[in-house]
């Protein structure tokens, strides 16, 4: 599955399928399967309407921004316990699932916790990173890939 993260880090090592854009522009003239936007890259967003499946996005977007964005599923991420994904645990990292999330090829994940491995860099900031995984990793046992 193709999907694409806007604005990350170059040292983040993106899962196999997902496109690291850095210029708005690439977000436009199709439709993503799953596309996940980090914190500066909603800061980043032009006025051009961007068109997704499943759109991860920061718990805190501001509405304005969201209404640029026409996506059939929206899942948040943050430190927020109103967002889909965040952490239950930071000193030893723990992926938590709040609510069953859509994922691009009709499953779902259902709520669950996902006990982190060593990451290289701090869990809070990697959820978009985390996010994308998640929502593409094999979903036949409860372990989390890195």
């Amino acid at each position: 599955m193709e999907g694409a993260i806007f604005a990350c880090p170059a040292e983040w090592p993106l899962p196999e399928g997902i496109l690291r854009l850095t210029e708005p522009a690439e977000l436009s003239g199709r439709e993503w399967p799953l596309l996940a936007l980090t914190v500066s890259g909603v800061r980043r967003l032009l006025a051009e309407p961007v068109r997704c499946q499943v759109l991860l996005v920061p718990g805190d977007c501001p509405r304005e921004m969201l209404s640029l964005l026409a996506a059939e599923r929206v899942v948040t991420y943050g430190l927020s316990a109103r967002d889909s994904i965040t952490l239950s645990s930071l000193r030893e990292p723990v992926l938590c699932v709040q609510r069953t999330l859509p994922r691009p090829d009709g499953a779902v994940v259902e709520p669950q916790e996902f006990p982190l491995p060593d990451l290289p860099g701090q869990a809070e900031e990697l959820l978009p990173l985390l996010g994308l995984r998640l929502l593409q990793m094999p979903l036949t046992d409860g372990t989390f890939f890195w």
